[in-house]
């Protein structure tokens, strides 16, 4: 039996857990539009992202800025799987697939994988306050 299925913890988390995923593709959504307003919304004041191109950290302003500047322009953001995990306030969200688009001018095509640790905030919703990217290995 699959540990993560929705349907695991009755009907409380399966509501959870179809929030969560939808926020996750809501942020999804965002990052490809460059949508710097519904990202404030999704995105905890607290959250620390590891990875992007340098392996640097990155705070919520840090990612806010980059949006709000056009330094990051995504032109796709394509899913190949999503696994979601809801449990109580807090949720996790794997979703590997391919990102194009430009940094600073420079084009880019990644395939990589992102967890995002979320938690739910009365009255906000899902927010991510954790995240990392790692590149998908190829054999």
């Amino acid at each position: 039996m699959d540990p993560y299925a929705e349907d695991d913890e009755g009907p409380m988390s399966d509501d959870l857990t179809t929030a969560l995923r939808e926020a996750e593709r809501d942020l999804q959504r965002a990052q490809l539009a460059g949508d710097a307003a519904a990202l404030a919304e999704l995105l905890d004041d607290r959250l620390i992202y590891t990875g992007g191109p340098d392996g640097a950290r990155y705070t919520k302003q840090d990612d806010l800025d980059i949006q709000r500047s056009g330094r990051q322009k995504l032109t796709k953001v394509e899913e190949e799987d999503l696994v979601v995990l809801a449990d109580g306030t807090t949720g996790v969200t794997w979703f590997r697939g391919t990102l194009e688009g430009t940094f600073d001018g420079v084009p880019f095509a990644a395939r990589l994988h992102f967890t995002r640790t979320w938690i739910h905030v009365p009255g906000s919703g899902w927010q991510v306050i954790a995240a990392h990217a790692s590149p998908v290995r190829t054999p």
